[in-house]
């Protein structure tokens, strides 16, 4: 039998370059809408990086809260590109992460933390622009006894990430998007940035068409003035 509490897994599926490459030009708000608003974390989990867009292949750890023993061994695991996407309870008491695993991960040519939990050296990764997504900040630091797994579904602010997914933050927030249907979202968020842009356009020039919010208070019996 597995023992269950401390397991690595392999992570034996990444989106390809290419792929990840397409999502470059989305935005959080874009993907959210194109997954109907529902695969993305709650708005507690933000970023403490100085700006930019996180995208990766989600490599995912469950722990403890309060300890980092597996978020090490991931790190060291991790290949370039890839984003630590760690399920820590949404607990801020202690810090998982800090300045010296920041280093590690950037050495190693990661793209970047999601923390559901505290993260703790704020201004390192502001300064140093290392893309982080966290749920607070504190002193207190972590402790390295485990329980912990590598590579399983995890939960994220309320948001379900499995390992390879495809992990995307900005300012605005985070979602991971399904690697088997990601092609297809980026189609769908294509096709909504060229009609946000047509709109956009037309507000400009003055020609922009709002009948459509009398027409919707109409139909819900609203009577207009």
């Amino acid at each position: 039998m597995e023992n269950l509490g401390f397991r690595i897994c392999k992570l034996d599926r990444r989106p390809s370059a290419a792929l990840l490459e397409r999502f470059k030009e989305a935005a959080s708000p874009l993907i959210s809408d194109n997954m109907n608003r529902l695969q993305g974390g709650e708005a507690g989990l933000r970023p403490y990086h100085a700006g930019g867009v996180m995208i990766g292949a989600a490599f995912t750890v469950r722990t403890r809260s309060g300890d980092n023993l597996m978020v090490h061994k991931a790190i060291d695991l991790a290949e370039p590109g890839d984003v630590i996407v760690v399920d820590a309870g949404g607990d801020t008491t202690q810090a998982i992460i800090g300045e010296i695993m920041l280093r590690l991960a950037r050495k190693k040519g990661l793209a970047g933390f999601v923390i559901d939990g505290a993260i703790r050296d704020s201004q390192a990764f502001r300064t140093l622009n290392f893309p982080c997504f966290a749920k607070g900040v504190t002193h207190r630091g972590p402790f390295k006894e485990g329980p912990g797994e590598i590579n399983v579904p995890v939960s994220i602010g309320g948001m379900v990430v499995h390992p390879g997914d495809i992990v995307f933050g900005d300012d605005d927030g985070l979602v991971a998007i399904p690697l088997d249907h990601a092609d297809e979202i980026m189609d769908r968020v294509a096709e909504q940035l060229g009609r946000e842009r047509q709109t956009m356009q037309s507000i400009e020039d003055g020609t922009v068409d709002r009948s459509w919010v009398d027409e919707t208070l109409r139909r819900k019996g609203c009577a207009l003035p």
